[in-house]
Formats: structure tokens, C-alpha cells, sequence
């Protein structure tokens, strides 16, 4: 969980399975619910569309809303 004032998020490249950081943070933004998701809690991600998700529902709908559900 985020606590600091001081933190600041990572620029990330995703890719199968892994993903790399490009500049370093403690956190990502969830593309769909706009929550912050820090790094060592990152799960859920499209590679295809490059975009952090909270959680599995989070990465559902970002399915849903890409047409490929």
C-alpha cells in the first residue's frame, strides 16, 4: 500500500510474463480505475496495449472495452 507523499510512478515497459522498468517509481496507475498499484504488487497488465491493471476485473473490462470480449 502507498503511503508516502513522496512517491513517485515508474515508467514500465510490459512484456510476456515480466515487464522492465524504463524509469524508476514505486508505482503504476491502473488504466481503467485509475488506482495506484505499487510495483511489488503489479499482477495484471496488457503488453499489447502497455497498461497496468489493479486487478483481474480491472483487466476484464480493459478486455471488454478493447472488443476483444
Amino acid at each position: 500500500m502507498l503511503m508516502s507523499g513522496r512517491s513517485r510512478e515508474a515508467k514500465i515497459h510490459y512484456l510476456d510474463g515480466t515487464f522492465r522498468l524504463l524509469s524508476t517509481g514505486d508505482h503504476v496507475r491502473c488504466a481503467i480505475t485509475g488506482t495506484l498499484i505499487a510495483i511489488e504488487e503489479l499482477r495484471y497488465w496488457s503488453v499489447e496495449r502497455q497498461e497496468a491493471y489493479a486487478d483481474a476485473a480491472a483487466s476484464v473490462e480493459a478486455e471488454r472495452r478493447a472488443g476483444k470480449l
